[in-house]
């Protein structure tokens, strides 16, 4: 039977950043205005917007590379946790248009996060 646990450690890092990372690429092109009306919404001060980047262009990076890949993780689960609440909160409990739960997809960024930071890198990264 065919086993490789570090080659599916490797897709699961490469589908995770790589996903993250198009929604990085967004905000650097597109700016953060909309989070930072949803952080003034909730009393928040806007400069914590430029946090995206972070959790969006530099973690994704961290995990694609394999380089600090459960801090990069992390990163991840902490900004999803951040979208959850500061914008995703009322959706929680609630089913989409396709009967699926609403929050699919930050819900699969965040407990795939979760899943790299236990897991870790495997044997296909950079040196670190």
């Amino acid at each position: 039977m065919l086993e490789n646990a570090d080659l599916g450690k490797l897709i699961i890092r490469l589908t995770l950043g790589g996903l993250m990372l198009f929604h990085g690429i967004a905000k650097l092109l597109h700016g953060v205005g909309f989070i930072e009306g949803e952080l003034a919404s909730h009393g928040l001060p806007t400069f914590l917007a430029y946090g995206v980047f972070i959790g969006e262009l530099i973690a994704p990076l961290m995990v694609i590379l394999g380089y600090q890949t459960r801090i990069g993780a992390l990163l991840i689960a902490f900004n999803m946790v951040v979208a959850i609440v500061l914008v995703h909160s009322q959706q929680l409990l609630s089913l989409g248009g396709s009967g699926g739960w609403s929050l699919e997809l930050q819900g699969f960024f965040l407990f795939t996060a979760i899943a790299v930071v236990f897991l870790g890198p495997g044997r296909y990264k950079l040196k670190n």
